[in-house]
């Protein structure tokens, strides 16, 4: 079974990380290279209207520093990683950073499929069938819980965004992944009404405490551009998900098949 478990995850998440670098390359590589721009100073925000002096170049000071610190793990964990990848290979050419690009999409999302396969291995000891299309539905969970769930307090990160301590928000980011995690599978499988007010504690608990921040808000790019870059690292983990709960559910269920 763990050779079965192992050559799924493997395959499903070497494909979704393929994917995911696509849609990297397609819809969010261009606002991140923006982003850079914006933290190396070469452009400024507000600039037209403040002739470059003042405030702005205030907060890009600011941005630079923070820069140097790691950032979190969380909703955009992959974009992130590529942040500290692309900003180490400054100076790489296009095609060394874009093969990084494509092996950390590659690592991160087999790590993720690991986890995926793992679920549909427990599943089927429950005597839980989990076809190709009910694995949509669990790559869709996947994303919620890994993602989009911790994307609600810590959202994915343009380059020179300043944040809250690292080590509270790792805390809070693997909080937030347990709780969710468990909430949908209680809301999922579960058959009683305890259950069901279980699973909304879970769901609600995190975001009642809250993510870790800071008491004022600082960055060097603009603010739409920092949303353009998290809808798109959010919309493109959703597919991602989706397409790769379908390929370890079908190479799951065919083999049991088998």
């Amino acid at each position: 079974m763990i050779q079965r478990m192992l050559a799924g995850a493997l395959f499903a998440g070497c494909a979704a990380g393929l994917l995911a670098a696509l849609l990297h390359f397609a819809f969010v590589q261009n606002v991140l290279l923006l982003a850079e721009e914006y933290e190396s100073g070469t452009l400024v925000h507000f600039q037209g209207a403040q002739g470059g002096d003042g405030h702005s170049h205030d907060h890009a000071a600011t941005g630079e520093t923070a820069a140097e610190a790691d950032q979190p793990s969380g909703a955009g964990a992959a974009e992130t990683g590529h942040d500290h990848a692309a900003t180490d290979g400054e100076g790489a050419s296009p095609v060394k950073r874009n093969a990084l690009t494509v092996m950390f999409f590659m690592l991160t999302y087999t790590g993720y499929a690991m986890v995926l396969v793992a679920g549909l291995a427990l599943a089927a000891q429950m005597g839980i069938t989990v076809g190709a299309a009910e694995g949509v539905l669990w790559g869709i969970a996947g994303f919620v819980t890994f993602q989009f769930a911790p994307a609600m307090g810590l959202a994915p990160e343009l380059p020179g965004t300043v944040a809250a301590d690292l080590g509270e928000r790792q805390v809070w980011w693997w909080s937030t992944v347990v709780c969710t995690g468990a909430g949908l599978a209680l809301l999922a499988y579960g058959r009683t009404l305890l259950t069901a007010l279980a699973a909304g504690a879970l769901l609600a608990a995190p975001h009642v405490i809250g993510a870790p921040e800071l008491d004022q808000f600082f960055g060097t790019a603009p603010p739409e551009l920092a949303a353009k870059f998290a809808a798109r690292v959010l919309g493109a983990a959703l597919v991602t998900w989706a397409v790769m709960g379908w390929i370890a559910a079908k190479l799951w269920s065919g083999k049991a098949a088998a």
